[in-house]
């Protein structure tokens, strides 16, 4: 697509830091072409055992703009070399929250992997949403897939 010289329109979310993070910052993109923006643990140090889930505190509550919700995703790396996922990836966090900004974490490791304030924790996604009018219908059109579910559209 050919740039035109307009820019594109900016979006801004908006975040209150909660009194237990005074300190940390703001949630930022690793580089300029980094999709996820990073969050980090604003609870002290501690450990996340084998199998656990823990909701893990950021201290932050954020305002999003209308139409557009918050994706909460693992950290590849966290992921890849100590066993830690998003167990509800991506999470979403609707424009109308107000709490505090959470992250479920889950240690799938097999030993206990330990999480200290300030760490990056998890990755924010911004993306526009649609709300269509939902209504009922006696039929739908036909499809030359139809009913074909799971693995129908390939071999492996």
């Amino acid at each position: 697509m050919p740039h035109t010289g307009e820019a594109a329109p900016s979006l801004r979310v908006r975040f209150r830091r909660l009194e237990t993070n005074p300190d940390l910052p703001l949630p930022s993109r690793a580089t300029s072409g980094a999709a996820g923006y990073d969050v980090r643990c604003a609870e002290d140090s501690f450990e996340l055992a084998p199998d656990e889930t823990r909701a893990v505190a950021t201290g932050l509550v954020m305002e999003l703009p209308a139409q557009v919700e918050c994706q909460v995703r693992p950290r590849s790396g966290l992921a890849f070399r100590k066993g830690l996922i998003v167990p509800n990836a991506p999470g979403t966090i609707d424009p109308d929250y107000r709490g505090e900004l959470k992250v479920l974490l889950r240690n799938l490791s097999g030993t206990p992997v330990r999480i200290a304030r300030g760490d990056r924790i998890a990755q924010l996604v911004f993306a526009r949403f649609e709300t269509p009018e939902v209504v009922e219908a006696s039929e739908l059109e036909s499809t030359d897939r139809a009913e074909g579910g799971f693995g129908s559209t390939g071999r492996a």
